[in-house]
């Protein structure tokens, strides 16, 4: 089974956010996309997801267009993971965890529903949260709750939006393990927007990094992080070595920031200026 975008523009009004995107994703791969603020990395996911609106043909599986998917049939197929997820209802975790059943469920929860969500649960480690309410955990803790909600759809395809934004070194480390795992049987394919092109470099298949809407380079991490890549799309200076699974490693060259911090001492070391006041 395979993803495919095809020649994706998108605008808001009459400002153009992405260009004549194409990529192809198919199962048992991990696919990065990468790029500075405002790039068009959530942009994309959420065209591919339909919660953006696209022209007929641009996004595909299997030669099908999946605009002409009806909800439950595009959900069994795509799960999604948004960069935040703020709720007010008390519903508790499991509650929430059990939303990815709903293209299943027909007229009541089911035995399999249930064991579905338990297991996604204590596959992310957070089974003891299962009765907590959703809107006293931490973000973290929501985020891994979100996730686990995305798992129990059990889609092929698995859209995350910076899915590690919220966690601590510890814990960004365990889902990328555990979406890594999920690539391995060869069943689902993972697509993540991320920011730490360090994380990116170690866990993905392959990279997509964009630039003002377009793709600037794809391939393997070694193919699209290199020193020029970094200075055209970001604008800094870095030094790319390779760890010992030929992985990049990122050092971004701190003197490029010294003018801008001299600037910023020069701003708060200036007295303010006395302020005149008029008799009225």
């Amino acid at each position: 089974m395979k993803l495919t975008v095809n020649n994706l523009s998108f605008s808001y009004a009459n400002v153009s956010i992405l260009k004549n995107i194409d990529l192809a994703v198919g199962l048992g791969e991990l696919v990065s996309i990468v790029g500075p603020n405002g790039s068009g990395k959530s942009t994309l996911l959420k065209c591919i997801n339909h919660i953006l609106k696209t022209r007929q043909n641009s996004i595909l599986i299997d030669g099908r267009d999946t605009s002409k998917f009806d909800i439950k049939e595009l959900s069994k197929l795509m799960g999604y993971v948004p960069q935040t997820s703020i709720s007010a209802f008390p519903f508790t975790v499991f509650d929430v965890v059990m939303m990815g059943r709903k293209p299943y469920i027909h007229w009541s929860i089911g035995e399999r529903d249930n064991e579905i969500v338990a297991q996604m649960l204590e596959f992310l480690g957070i089974g003891h949260l299962a009765m907590r309410q959703f809107p006293e955990l931490s973000g973290g803790e929501q985020q891994k709750v979100i996730i686990a909600r995305a798992l129990a759809q059990q889609s092929q395809f698995l859209l995350l939006d910076e899915p590690t934004s919220s966690l601590d070194i510890k814990h960004q480390l365990e889902i990328l393990c555990i979406l890594t795992g999920l690539t391995q049987s060869k069943e689902r394919a993972v697509i993540v927007t991320m920011h730490d092109l360090n994380l990116a470099s170690r866990f993905s298949d392959h990279m997509i990094m964009l630039k003002k809407g377009a793709i600037y380079a794809r391939g393997k991490p070694e193919d699209v992080l290199t020193a020029q890549s970094i200075e055209d799309v970001y604008g800094i200076k870095a030094d790319v070595s390779l760890s010992n699974s030929g992985k990049p490693i990122i050092t971004p060259i701190v003197s490029n920031f010294n003018e801008f911090t001299s600037r910023i001492s020069l701003f708060f070391e200036e007295k303010p200026k006395e302020i005149k006041h008029e008799n009225t």
